[in-house]
């Protein structure tokens, strides 16, 4: 099964010099905790993501409303990503290296053609269990669920980046 399989292809974004605010109204609309960061115009090559966490952080690091932060200031820009090829099982190896829960996936020329999240990948793990032929198993699921949630310090000690 293939990442194109499985993903998001309607993904809303934003761009760098957008406010927090508009970050959080594609999340509520669009029922999402990411969001993409793409150049801009014509452009959807991704610069970096954001997630509701990141919103929440800023403002009460800061002390300043959504209104009043940009994204480029707060957003990610160390991005993993992968492409519609990709098997699911590759993009699972991705999330469990990069500790995070949905990947952009990309064109032959970096730009964004959708999103991959664990709750995708878990919700094609289901079609086995309903008798559809699926490539990913509900253990595979759990096992890159714990790999995301495990504590970043102890894999800095572990991979000697503490």
């Amino acid at each position: 099964m293939t990442v194109a399989d499985v993903m998001t292809k309607d993904v809303g974004t934003c761009a760098p010099d957008q406010l927090l605010n508009e970050a959080a109204r594609v999340m509520w609309e669009r029922d999402c905790g990411v969001v993409p960061i793409v150049l801009g115009g014509d452009s959807r090559q991704v610069v970096g993501v954001i997630t509701d966490r990141d919103i929440c952080m800023a403002v009460y690091t800061k002390g300043r409303s959504l209104s009043e932060i940009s994204i480029g200031e707060v957003m990610s820009t160390k991005v993993a990503s992968c492409t519609g090829a990709d098997d699911v099982s590759a993009a699972e190896a991705t999330m469990q290296r990069s500790q995070v829960h949905r990947l952009p996936v990309v064109d032959d020329s970096e730009q964004l053609v959708g999103i991959i999240s664990l709750a995708d990948i878990a919700r094609a793990s289901t079609r086995r269990s309903r008798g559809a032929k699926s490539d990913v198993s509900p253990l595979e699921v759990g096992e890159t669920l714990a790999a995301i949630r495990r504590s970043r310090q102890l894999v800095a000690a572990a991979t000697g980046n503490a």
